[in-house]
């Protein structure tokens, strides 16, 4: 009987922790005041899972910072300009700053560039993003006509930089180098992946490495984003 009740008496702990895990992986998406694109010529697109929460394009903010851009999210988004393409060899980078580490979420959530954008704000979008958090991980993850894939899962990586704290700041710069029929992921001055171009293009994948570029947020984080721009290879 003891020993039955100690088993029970654990199970009922480990549903009561995996309770907890479930709320804060599942943290709901924030709606931010004065919300929406606030920079001339940019638009961006919700996940459907924040979609699926009744949020919209205007519970995320957009906005100038000096010649950069401040975003916070609210609904996870991908945000680009139609006129940003690229095609052949090139490069896009970008440096994002979070100011607060985890200060809208109770775990890290990511942000960084995409690069391959094709049929885009459409239920066939696809593109390819390099995205980092401030707990020192990184992943590589896609959009490939609707279903998502992953090219390198979310994981620590020793080239991502670690906020000391939550509440502290970390700064991340992020670059994807297209050039010789490969696509290759740098951040902070180190390649952590690339992938030749029939890995990429391909059913499910990207339509073409050619295509918009921009700036991909999960949700509920902030982050200030500078130097973000494109240059032939």
């Amino acid at each position: 009987m003891r020993v039955r009740l100690v088993a029970i008496g654990v199970a009922m702990v480990g549903v009561a922790l995996g309770g907890v895990l479930m709320r804060a992986q599942g943290d709901p998406d924030r709606v931010i005041p004065g919300g929406g694109v606030h920079v001339p010529g940019w638009t961006g697109k919700i996940d459907a899972s924040s979609a699926g929460q009744g949020r919209k394009l205007d519970d995320a903010k957009f906005a100038a910072e000096g010649t950069g851009f401040h975003i916070t999210t609210g609904p996870a988004t991908t945000y680009w300009n139609p006129a940003n393409t690229a095609s052949g060899d090139y490069t896009v980078k970008a440096t994002f700053q979070e100011p607060k580490f985890m200060d809208l979420n109770s775990h890290p959530h990511s942000y960084g560039v995409f690069v391959g954008g094709n049929n885009m704000g459409t239920e066939q979008m696809s593109l390819v993003y390099c995205v980092t958090y401030g707990n020192g991980n990184a992943l590589i993850r896609g959009f490939g006509g609707g279903p998502v894939f992953t090219l390198l899962p979310n994981r620590p990586n020793p080239a991502v930089h670690k906020a000391a704290a939550q509440g502290e700041p970390v700064t991340q710069e992020i670059q994807w180098t297209v050039k010789g029929g490969r696509a290759e992921c740098s951040i902070n001055g180190t390649m952590i992946a690339g992938y030749d171009k029939d890995q990429l293009v391909t059913a499910g994948k990207l339509t073409s490495t050619d295509g918009v570029y921009g700036i991909r947020f999960t949700h509920n984080v902030e982050a200030i984003v500078t130097g973000f721009a494109m240059t032939k290879n």
